[in-house]
């Protein structure tokens, strides 16, 4: 789906920015920007659309987006008062047009470069790391903190603990009325995932017929709704699963699977392994970081 263009606040006299927030959610418009984002989730859960990913996020994610990457965040229904993150956003050439033209930071255009299709940074000392110095620079003024911010991105781009999160860096503009008959669309999916919808109804949302819709759909997001509405069901079903509190049965019917055959093919399908194989491999991942 094409995204809106999104700037990004900075006070003249800052060369990036560093933000603690808590809020009651996050803005709900699919967007982008030129600044590469570090994010890191203090508090929160729900579901997240970084390029062509679909996902949950919780409590305690660090994630790198790469310049132009499209995303949004929305945070979960009744999942308690909010959220809370630090956010840097920063220019790949905020140090100045040769800093990455220096021997000593070959390692950065490799990184932002990766950082195109979105980078989780797995648990690990590195993580614990770069965690810190985020919070000690939402803190900081001036000359510390763009030592801070350095110390963060050394950390980054020589950490082996950081996993793809888009399989490519597609980037689409778009005009306003694109971006808000999108947004109408993937808000009517998130609010009614757990129901049939029928194709007609979301192509009334996007006030076109059903042909031109399956169209319009599939040429913005290279999936068709069907794809992306069994993408959103099943981020739900993950988070229930590690949640291991509903039997896999009942489940199914919660994210909108009208029987187990059908449930148990897409998730295979959308996240390579059955229902029980994901939920003992997070256990036991789990199992691995409280020990």
């Amino acid at each position: 789906m094409k995204p809106h263009f999104h700037r990004v606040p900075l006070k003249s006299q800052n060369s990036f920015s560093v933000r603690h927030e808590q809020a009651a959610g996050f803005g709900t418009v699919w967007h982008y920007h030129p600044e590469l984002e570090l994010h890191y989730l203090i508090k929160g859960r729900g579901v997240r659309l970084i390029g062509d990913n679909i996902g949950n996020f919780s409590d305690g994610e660090l994630i790198l987006l790469g310049e132009n990457l499209p995303h949004v965040w929305r945070i979960e229904e009744g999942s308690g008062s909010g959220v809370e993150v630090i956010v840097i956003h920063f220019l790949p050439d905020c140090f100045g047009s040769d800093f990455l033209s220096l021997p000593e930071t070959y390692l950065l255009p490799k990184l932002f470069e990766r950082a195109k299709r979105g980078l989780i940074i797995e648990e690990g000392a590195a993580k614990e790391k770069i965690v810190k110095l985020m919070q000690q620079a939402a803190n900081a003024t001036n000359m510390e903190k763009l030592i801070l911010l350095l110390s963060i991105l050394s950390a980054l781009a020589e950490t082996a603990d950081k996993t793809d999160i888009t399989s490519g860096h597609a980037f689409y503009k778009s005009n306003d009325m694109e971006t808000l008959r999108l947004n109408r669309i993937y808000e009517f999916t998130l609010a009614n995932y757990k129901n049939d919808i029928s194709l007609q109804q979301v192509a009334a949302i996007a006030n076109l017929g059903v042909t031109s819709f399956c169209r319009y759909f599939k040429l913005m997001t290279r999936k068709t709704y069907n794809d992306f509405l069994v993408e959103i069901r099943i981020s739900h079903a993950c988070r229930l699963l590690i949640e291991d509190r509903l039997a896999t049965e009942v489940i199914c019917f919660e994210c909108g699977f009208n029987n187990v055959s059908n449930f148990y093919r897409h998730f295979r399908k959308v996240a390579e392994m059955t229902p029980l194989e994901y939920k003992k491999k997070y256990l036991y991942k789990t199992e691995v970081l409280s020990a």
